[in-house]
């Protein structure tokens, strides 16, 4: 938006910058993008990822950009010492982790906690296993693709099946006996992927055919078969 002139007190001045957009009379952040048709919007951040670790003190990919202890520091030029957060900043941090890990904004994160908290069982562990459940980070437990936003970008260029149908929504929840495969055009990046990727553990809950490009999901996942450290329960009292 661009800036315009106010005339106060007989003086000509500038309104502030307003950074960001609006859509719909909503304001978003110039790191997140919406793309979509007529009013059904997707919005996905393009943000420095590297900052993201750096903000919560875990690395929110397993790539040497992101888990170099350089990159662990607090932000600031010699990293920020002596901060003592608060009960409702160590909540709010560990809910950053997970949400930076799974590459989700607020408002879809809240619908995950809200499908959790309405199902049987612990809300803290259903809430990890819908998560593992998606789509795009199926792709990423299985080594085809490095990071969380890689997995997106294949799975929404239309490279993903499922039971051999097209699937280009990353939020689409596997369940067991569901087979994910890749189209021709995709074969030689994961090929590619899976090279810089050597020694890559592929979770449990998953058979991964690595000359067929195709992973099974055998079970629904357990929260001792996801190689994130979380605690959950400070993530549900957050939203209390």
């Amino acid at each position: 938006m661009g800036l315009t002139n106010r005339l106060f007190c007989g003086q000509i001045r500038r309104s502030p910058p307003i950074f960001g957009h609006l859509v719909d009379g909503r304001l978003f952040p110039n790191q997140v993008i919406l793309s979509g048709i007529g009013n059904s919007f997707m919005a996905r951040y393009l943000g420095p990822k590297v900052k993201l670790s750096r903000r919560v003190g875990v690395p929110i990919a397993d790539i040497p950009k992101h888990t170099a202890k350089r990159q662990l520091t607090p932000p600031g030029a010699h990293g920020f010492r002596g901060r003592r957060l608060k009960d409702y900043g160590i909540r709010l941090v560990e809910k950053q982790k997970l949400r930076y890990h799974y590459n989700i904004l607020e408002k879809q994160f809240r619908r995950y906690i809200a499908e959790a908290s309405r199902m049987r069982g612990n809300t803290g562990e259903v809430l990890l296993q819908l998560l593992e459940q998606r789509l795009d980070n199926v792709l990423r437990r299985a080594g085809f693709v490095r990071t969380i936003w890689a997995a997106r970008q294949m799975v929404v260029h239309g490279h993903v099946l499922v039971n051999g149908k097209k699937v280009d929504r990353p939020s689409f929840a596997v369940k067991a006996g569901d087979v994910v495969s890749l189209r021709p055009k995709a074969h030689n990046l994961a090929r590619q992927n899976m090279e810089t990727l050597a020694g890559h553990i592929v979770s449990e809950w998953l058979n991964v055919n690595p000359a067929e490009l195709t992973c099974s999901v055998v079970t629904q996942p357990t929260p001792d078969q996801i190689p994130f450290d979380v605690n959950t329960n400070l993530i549900v009292e957050f939203y209390r």
